[in-house]
């Protein structure tokens, strides 16, 4: 067996683990619900569904530490050497829900993390829960939340089939860029437009559903101008950038030559300009080096930062290979720790 890694900065840096998913058991049973109740939503009943009822030893997994903010979650951080996990709803969140049960989800959601957070301050932060689908209610707990100390907020990509370059989103950036809170555009399982030709051989999910879902959704912000209207909003993608770092130079590319969509393209610049400028990428469920080190050479070294994935992705193996990637201490320490406080501002982070 491995020996167990080490915490507490003894490797020269702490390691920050920026999305590490949460959900509480009221969430799950508005879940149930909304499965049981025949919501049309494919990617939802095929993947979610799933992890809801499966008896595999993958699903048990999942749903036993969701809800955990405890002994369990901390046990599970010291053994794979974890000092803080940044804390947020797992997908697919309130998102799939009614306007008043999500609302009502997101306020029961935030102040169970709020109390995690101040039982264990040194370990937890978090991000908020917010529903789009009632953009008021959203920005409203947006504020309340960061006069509760968190960090950021979290979307878990589509909502309802529909994307936040809808101008009726909206009030989630203005909040977002008044309060200085960066926004996590995390993955969902594709809408229904996307899902089809996925369904079939079982690629909705994390394999590469999410990838397509989320890739999409940061590409809809980026063309349509939303950076432009926003400039200081900040974007945290999973999964290095759901491969969008990869297509930089034909993004870049085939936007400029336009074609016969030029003329709707309402954005004021290259693709890449947006997200060397607003977005930032995790690693999380990537602990690949040659991945890695390609957004640091694409992004810039100060947008490319650590998450593990947790629970959804739990393995000890993967914190030592990013240990083990070919760079200098100093680099290391801005990969799993100072680009986290920096882009959170966690004041309370050792140094």
């Amino acid at each position: 067996m491995a020996p167990k890694l080490q915490t507490g900065g003894e490797v020269g840096y702490l390691r920050i683990a920026t999305e590490e998913a949460f959900a509480p058991p009221e969430l799950f049973a508005e879940w149930r619900r909304l499965l049981d109740g025949g919501l049309d939503d494919p990617g939802f009943r095929s993947f979610f569904g799933f992890i809801l009822t499966s008896d595999t030893p993958r699903a048990e997994f999942v749903r036993e530490r969701l809800p955990d903010l405890g002994e369990r979650r901390l046990a599970d951080m010291d053994a794979t050497g974890i000092d803080r996990q940044i804390l947020s709803i797992s997908a697919p969140g309130p998102n799939p829900l009614e306007p008043d049960r999500a609302a009502a989800i997101t306020t029961l959601a935030n102040d169970r993390l709020a109390a995690a957070c101040r039982e264990h301050p040194d370990r937890f932060s978090a991000l908020a829960t917010i529903a789009p689908q009632d953009a008021k209610h959203a920005a409203a707990e947006l504020d309340r939340c960061k006069k509760l100390g968190f960090v950021g907020t979290i979307v878990n990509s589509h909502i309802q089939h529909e994307y936040l370059d809808d101008p009726k989103f909206w009030p989630v950036f203005e909040a977002c860029e008044a309060l200085d809170l960066p926004l996590y555009l995390h993955p969902n399982t594709p809408s229904k437009g996307l899902i089809a030709p996925m369904l079939d051989v079982r690629l909705e999910g994390a394999i590469f559903g999410f990838a397509v879902e989320t890739g999409l959704h940061l590409l809809r912000l980026i063309v349509s101008g939303v950076f432009d209207r926003f400039p200081r909003l900040r974007i945290v993608v999973g999964h290095l950038g759901e491969g969008l770092p990869f297509w930089l130079y034909r993004l870049d590319y085939m936007f400029k030559s336009g074609g016969r969509r030029a003329t709707e393209n309402r954005a004021q610049r290259v693709p890449s300009d947006y997200l060397r400028q607003n977005v930032w990428v995790t690693t999380s469920g990537m602990p690949w080096s040659p991945s890695i080190m390609l957004c640091r050479e694409v992004l810039g070294a100060d947008r490319v930062l650590y998450a593990m994935d947790y629970p959804w992705q739990y393995e000890a193996d993967e914190v030592r290979a990013h240990d083990a990637l070919p760079l200098s201490p100093a680099e290391k320490k801005v990969l799993m720790q100072t680009n986290a406080e920096h882009l959170f501002n966690l004041s309370t982070a050792k140094s």
